[in-house]
């Protein structure tokens, strides 16, 4: 019974999401307004299969990121994302656990910055959600998974990224990075996720384990950002970090002063999206 009232709240709260307002093309046919389930598995980070078996009843027992990513995915209020958990047999994360909800006022405000680069992550550093600006100037994040989506581990394990530091700012980064995941696991220490994120951070990179063991300490810090994007080569832009003390979320903002070179550019980004420029072969 329980699968089954699941899938059906699936269903209705998919139904009414549009790809718009999920800051997807609507372009096409569709034989409804809400999400397709492709479009639902995309924003949520799983696979289309996954959501047909949880829509069907044929699904039991979704993990709490699971669970939780559909919530944001499905922009849930704070009740109704209390009962989808109920509905996936598991608790709500209580406060000793890293806080994963955008609110509907976090929401609200992304929905107003479509021409922004925007990325929301959590305490931790897990990118959470990214609109289509943010991947087109950064990268489409939506194929990564666990904690390739996690910025400290991308910047201590060699991920690829755009973002071009010259080595002191690169050193203070990586301070700055460390220094806000030792605070955050002040506030949560019983988080397991965090707990298994910085084990497995100390083991892949002597870096994080150096500064770790140092004891650095204080706040990821705003900074400017200059970036080589593979069509509009290099630009440099104001990176403001907006703290969501109520939910304990960072917001990642990307801007350029008006009738710079930097904001036409981002213009231009805007208008390419993550599309290429080249032909493949």
């Amino acid at each position: 019974m329980a699968a089954t009232e699941l899938g059906q709240a699936l269903r209705r709260w998919r139904d009414r999401v549009s790809p718009d307002a999920a800051g997807l093309p609507s372009g096409g046919q569709r034989r409804a307004a809400g999400l397709r389930r492709e479009e639902l598995a995309l924003l949520a980070g799983i696979s289309v299969d996954y959501v047909t078996r949880l829509e069907q009843g044929r699904a039991v027992n979704p993990s709490v990121q699971v669970v939780e990513a559909l919530a944001r995915a499905l922009r849930l209020s704070g009740d109704e994302r209390e009962y989808l958990f109920r509905l996936a047999e598991l608790v709500p994360p209580g406060p000793d656990v890293v806080p994963g909800y955008l609110s509907p006022s976090v929401q609200r405000l992304l929905d107003r910055l479509v021409d922004t680069p925007v990325g929301v992550s959590d305490a931790a550093m897990n990118l959470l959600v990214a609109n289509p600006m943010y991947a087109a100037l950064m990268g489409d994040p939506s194929g990564l998974r666990g904690f390739e989506r996690n910025g400290v581990w991308r910047n201590f394990t060699g991920w690829p990224t755009r973002v071009r530091h010259t080595p002191e700012e690169h050193r203070a980064f990586e301070v700055g990075l460390v220094a806000e995941l030792r605070a955050t696991q002040a506030r949560y220490p019983a988080d397991r996720q965090l707990q298994r994120l910085i084990a497995e951070l100390r083991t892949k990179s002597e870096r994080f384990a150096e500064l770790w063991d140092e004891g650095v300490v204080g706040r990821l810090e705003a900074s400017r950002k200059t970036i080589e994007h593979p069509q509009v080569g290099l630009l440099t832009l104001d990176c403001d970090l907006l703290r969501v003390d109520g939910n304990d979320l960072h917001i990642l903002v990307y801007s350029a002063e008006p009738g710079t070179e930097a904001a036409e550019k981002l213009q231009l980004i805007s208008v390419l999206g993550t599309q290429s420029l080249v032909e493949e072969g």
